[in-house]
């Protein structure tokens, strides 16, 4: 690589046909790609990053992008600490660590349902899961890469995929982002540890509005809940706290007024509500409301997207296998061979494998959608990107004819769910993992890399992820307990409510109509209705400070109304700084887990400050200080680029 290119060429981009655009690295050039640096950091970053987005999915019902700080850290890392500075190799790094938040999205998204409706998870039994719709997610791509990387480049833009190759091409970038990100990982660690280690002061600052029906306010003072807010943003952190009001201030004290002189529960509670709190009201009531929201948001989502669903299997189906054999390495993808080993791998152990059992009939389920919603799911990321892909609508459409399939076929109980789930589990992995795949191959095509060897690396990245993202599954629910108001599980409560509705008919329809009714009024609004959904759904205290870290976002943006080059600086050292806080605060999160889950005491400092109005006030102080530095680390490269 020649020290002049330092940034993409705008054929990158597009305006030429994908044939004769000129890679970055040209194919004639050598360049190290898949070696044991590349191969070994690009798996402990997608076991990092998969365990840190299993924790934070479960948590909050988000997860954060891996391609973009995997491509700084392998870039910060190699010249560092091995003074190399192969654009390729931290490309292959960077890929393999996507897919690791790739899968945390498969796995938190069904999986824990089945802890949910009493049935068991072994870690064993989230790796096939895993490995089956991996296999298939990943190399049901390979017969459309060449239609969906060159035949349209420039007509899909891969959003991620092009901040991916951006990164990676400003090699001065990747140093200074791995300090960055590393600055993050010190400082969200130091803070989990003080607070929910050793508790010095508490991770929630909570109170109580005894004249409004005891009615709660407060917010939870999380490093990585801030950070999220500030990769977000101000829009989307807005809405969910506008969804938390209308439930925590709204929904919650209208239930305690009109229920408190109610001599009887009212099912699905057992306990009257008169002798509820509002965190009782939110776990008994609210969360039914939240889940009919979310699922009329998948919905109203599919529904949107069904004919860009319909055009793109049709678009990439067109060129299903088209393209010449040649030696040229950007063209290189796997044997087809592999497509027919995932499509085999799928059904056969989908069916025999005794923790799965899904029959020869879920088996073929499992593969068609698989097939059907990976391609679309390559395809869409390349128009509207990874993040907005409606991985949940497809998934929810998945459960729904599965489930009436086996509700059909005399399935019934938890035994009928458990199968179902497993079967729906595998396509969402499937899903997830055909979209972060697409992305990552759009940016292995427009740098020089070879198709193959990301395909394989990947496959077997997410093989190893899967047992970290399994076991922060299993941590998380003997710490805690899936579904309390430390783990909510957003997504796997919504699967465990659709797939009882449709095998058990044991719902609170009202409740959950109620939340379908809200999600129309937004789309009628035209809000974007899955932050509105999850601001119901989840307790007021955790959106509060998302909401924190979007206003810190929103106050580095407002430093530079010009905008520019400035402002893209600012808000890429601020998305930095915040990757950095969650991978810290989550893994230190996981650890306290572990100890928790052995009945190891770590809050040796929990007495040094006895008042608990105090113990708050000093949570809201240090968080609020966490907030201030994450917004001068943010723009301070203003005054050291005045004092060179």
């Amino acid at each position: 690589m020649s020290k002049e290119a330092r940034k993409l060429p705008k054929e990158a981009y597009g305006g030429i046909q994908g044939e004769d655009y000129k890679p970055f690295i040209p194919s004639s050039e050598k360049a190290a790609e898949a070696t044991a640096y590349s191969i070994v950091f690009g798996i402990l970053f997608a076991v990092v990053f998969a365990a840190a987005n299993t924790y934070l999915g479960l948590k909050v019902g988000l997860t954060i992008s891996a391609g973009i700080p995997g491509a700084i850290l392998a870039t910060g890392v190699f010249k560092s600490l091995f003074k190399r500075n192969n654009i390729l190799e931290s490309n292959y790094v960077a890929s393999l660590a996507a897919v690791g938040e790739s899968i945390a999205g498969g796995i938190i998204f069904v999986l824990p349902a089945l802890i949910l409706i009493g049935s068991s998870l072994p870690l064993w039994t989230v790796v096939v899961v895993t490995v089956i719709g991996g296999i298939m997610g990943v190399y049901f791509i390979v017969p459309v890469r060449k239609h969906l990387m060159i035949q349209e480049h420039g007509k899909l833009v891969y959003p991620e995929a092009m901040a991916q190759a951006e990164v990676l091409v400003n090699a001065n970038q990747g140093g200074k982002g791995f300090a960055a990100v590393l600055k993050g990982v010190i400082v969200g660690l130091g803070y989990k540890i003080l607070s929910g280690g050793l508790a010095l002061w508490n991770e929630a600052a909570t109170y109580i509005i005894r004249p409004f029906q005891n009615a709660m306010i407060g917010t939870d003072t999380l490093a990585s809940l801030a950070a999220v807010g500030f990769i977000i943003g101000t829009k989307t952190s807005v809405l969910m706290l506008a969804g938390s009001i209308v439930a925590w201030l709204g929904l919650i004290p209208l239930i305690k007024f009109f229920g408190e002189s109610v001599a009887t529960p009212i099912f699905p509670s057992t306990v009257l509500i008169s002798e509820m709190q509002a965190t009782d009201i939110w776990s008994n009531y609210i969360k039914y409301i939240g889940a009919g929201a979310v699922a009329a948001g998948g919905f109203i989502s599919l529904a949107r997207s069904l004919p860009t669903i319909f055009k793109s299997f049709k678009e990439a189906m067109r060129g299903f296998g088209k393209g010449e054999k040649t030696l040229d390495r950007t063209n290189q993808d796997a044997s087809i061979v592999w497509v027919f080993i995932a499509a085999a791998a799928g059904f056969f152990l989908t069916w025999l494998t005794p923790t799965i059992s899904a029959g020869p009939v879920g088996a073929i389920l499992a593969v068609f959608f698989s097939f059907f919603f990976a391609i679309v799911s390559a395809r869409m990321v390349g128009v509207i990107g990874a993040s907005n892909n409606p991985v949940s609508g497809m998934t929810i459409a998945t459960l729904l004819v599965i489930a009436s399939v086996y509700k059909a076929m005399g399935a019934t109980g938890a035994d009928g769910m458990h199968v179902v789930l497993l079967a729906v589990g595998i396509v969402c992995v499937a899903i997830a993992v055909g979209g972060g795949v697409a992305q990552s191959l759009k940016a292995t095509f427009i740098l020089g890399g070879t198709p193959y060897k990301v395909q394989h690396g990947m496959f077997v990245s997410l093989a190893i992820a899967s047992v970290a993202a399994g076991a922060t599954v299993l941590l998380l629910n003997s710490a805690y307990g899936i579904g309390t108001r430390q783990i909510t599980a957003p997504q796997a409560t919504l699967m465990k409510l659709i797939v009882e509705g449709i095998m058990t008919a044991q719902l609170p329809w009202t409740l959950v109509i109620i939340g379908i009714m809200i999600a129309i009024f937004c789309a009628l609004a035209g809000l974007p209705i899955l932050p509105v959904a999850l601001g119901l759904y989840l307790p007021l205290s955790l959106n509060t400070a998302i909401f924190f870290g979007g206003l810190i976002r929103k106050l580095v943006e407002n430093k530079f109304k010009k905008g520019g080059a400035d402002l893209d600086t600012a808000v890429e050292r601020g998305t930095l700084i915040a990757s950095g806080l969650v991978a810290g605060d989550a893994l230190t999160g996981i650890v306290i887990g572990i100890f928790a889950a052995l009945n190891i005491k770590t809050d040796f400092l929990a007495g040094v400050i006895p008042n608990e109005s105090v113990k708050n006030f000093v949570s809201l102080a240090i968080f609020i200080l966490l907030g201030i530095w994450m917004y001068n680390y943010s723009v301070r490269f203003k005054k050291e680029t005045k004092s060179v």
